[in-house]
């Protein structure tokens, strides 16, 4: 096969991998686009003197321009952390890919493309709780705007969409290959017909479940506020009362009886509150204040947080004032505010890279400074451990408090099911991305989270996109992006843990063990191999 052929199918496959990441585009055609790369792959396979690094170079190109064109607005928030996820992402895909052709040449085709399963699962799952981590672009999340075809998340999570994707190539190619080795086409209708087999099964399961499935639970009124302030000049330029102000204005224009919850988005108070004075902040006040006018009400509500330590409570994201001479932790918090004198805190857990936090902050804390000043508490922030839900006072009720980027995590977010969430509430602000695909993406993953839990979602987002999803992924309201508006549904609660929230990725760590039998057993193997080869060599006269 000539260079420029090759260059063409490498270009091809990283297009095609691209696309369902966009509107107006379907998650099915991840079902075929991993073939041109397949095809480079069996290509240099056949030729068993080819020189494995020219692969490697088609295949960095294929997954790079994947990144590039999925996820090219991440540069709109930083530069240098949208560099270093886009090549750290293609770099461990093309070694995820290198080690399946290894693979492949030592055993042959049958563990060989089984290995592309095994290794390609595990890389996905073990980007999910890495420190570096970006899930972005899992396979899985192809899907995320057919919510018809993807019922069945809720038994498996995103990563039985990977699975479904890459047997569906693998299927294709193999189809294609054995028809132009043999000029059969008996041969090609026999291995189509398999993979339409793999294709059409799981829509089908999907479908049935989606006119099958009935929402349960009482109705929750809930009040979503978008207050759209652009991050990059109103929200930390103007004054915080200001702010705050417009968010209760809305708030107020929308509320009624019936309403249950007001939601406001992540950081809508963005001077940073020490947690010692929530009671006497002036912020938290006036939100009291409005309370006191709408009986019942209960406020959940993004903000920064600040808390003094003791020295034997340092962690590597603590900061230090010399000023005053004091350590403290900086947060970026959700806070539940009603008429009880009791304010419930979460800290959001899943820290976006490079923004937040600084990977392996213990050895590269000196570049911190290079990084984005997010919203107003410079360098790397701190988070919580383990999931935490805020109680309804009076009612069965119970929140999960999803942060940003926290809702690009499947399993991070069964946790907080675990802990007795029967409602989800995600408070994001994603006008950092700008006028791009980044934030539709975002919310297109919420729907996603809601078929893997089986729980209602209430998205509020600063600049948009503010929605209601029900328990099936749909989306049955929502905002348009950077207006400033509001609105009010009722949601159902669900009191149900779904397979998936039992179980999370189990698909994930099956494939991590098997990966790493896999890889063991290859490099003994080619070991041997080669100590057998250098042996012969020495015998010959």
């Amino acid at each position: 096969m000539k260079k420029y052929t090759l260059l063409i199918f490498a270009l091809l496959s990283g297009i095609l991998l691209a696309l369902p990441w966009h509107d107006n585009f379907s998650g099915l055609i991840a079902s075929i686009a991993l073939v041109p790369l397949l095809i480079i792959e069996d290509n240099f396979f056949k030729i068993k003197s080819s020189d494995n690094n020219s692969l490697y170079g088609y295949t960095v190109l294929t997954f790079f321009i994947w990144n590039i064109i999925a996820t090219y607005w991440l540069k709109n928030s930083n530069i240098v952390a949208a560099s270093i996820v886009i090549c750290s992402n293609t770099l461990a895909m093309a070694i995820i890919f290198g080690l399946f052709h290894i693979t492949k040449r030592s055993f042959g085709n049958k563990i060989g493309y089984l290995s592309l399963i095994v290794y390609w699962l595990s890389f996905e799952y073990t980007f999910l709780h890495v420190h570096l981590t970006w899930p972005w672009l899992n396979l899985g999340n192809a899907f995320s705007g057919n919510v018809k075809l993807i019922q069945w998340y809720e038994y498996t999570g995103t990563l039985g969409g990977s699975l479904w994707i890459i047997i569906l190539n693998i299927t294709f190619f193999k189809a294609i290959k054995l028809y132009f080795q043999y000029k059969n086409i008996k041969v090609l209708t026999s291995n189509l017909f398999i993979f339409i087999l793999f294709f059409v099964i799981p829509i089908l399961i999907s479908r049935n479940i989606f006119k099958t499935r009935q929402e349960t639970g009482e109705n929750v009124t809930i009040a979503i506020v978008q207050p759209n302030f652009d991050p990059y000049h109103d929200k930390y330029d103007l004054p915080q009362d200001l702010q705050l102000e417009r968010i209760l204005h809305l708030s107020d224009s929308i509320v009624n009886e019936q309403t249950e919850y007001v939601i406001a988005p992540e950081t809508s108070i963005s001077n940073p509150i020490w947690e010692s004075n929530l009671d006497t902040d002036s912020s938290i006040l006036q939100i009291k204040k409005f309370i006191h006018n709408h009986h019942n009400l209960t406020f959940i509500i993004g903000a920064n947080t600040l808390k003094k330590i003791a020295e034997n409570q340092l962690s590597p994201c603590s900061k230090y004032n010399s000023e005053d001479n004091y350590y403290y932790n900086a947060y970026n918090a959700a806070l539940q505010i009603d008429t009880t004198s009791r304010i419930p805190i979460y800290y959001k857990s899943k820290l976006v890279s490079g923004v937040e936090t600084m990977p392996f902050l213990q050895f590269f804390g000196f570049l911190e400074n290079i990084f984005f000043d997010f919203g107003g508490v410079t360098g790397s922030i701190c988070n919580q451990k383990e999931r935490g839900v805020f109680n309804h006072t009076k009612k069965s009720i119970s929140i999960a408090p999803v942060i940003c980027y926290e809702s690009a995590f499947g399993e991070h977010v069964s946790d907080y099911i675990k802990q007795g969430a029967n409602l989800i509430f995600i408070l994001t602000n994603d006008g950092w991305w700008g006028e791009s695909p980044g934030y539709k993406q975002h919310l297109r993953l919420s729907q996603i989270r809601a078929i893997e839990t089986r729980r209602s979602i209430a998205r509020c987002a600063n600049t948009g996109i503010s929605a209601f999803i029900n328990q099936r992924g749909e989306i049955v309201k929502q905002t348009k992006g950077w207006i400033e508006d509001a609105m009010q549904d009722s949601l159902k609660l669900n009191h149900h843990q779904t397979f998936y929230v039992r179980y999370g990725d189990y698909i994930g760590r099956i494939s991590g063990f098997l990966a790493i039998f896999m890889f063991l057993y290859t490099f003994v193997h080619n070991l041997m191999s080669k100590s057998i080869k250098n042996s012969i060599k020495l015998r010959k006269p």
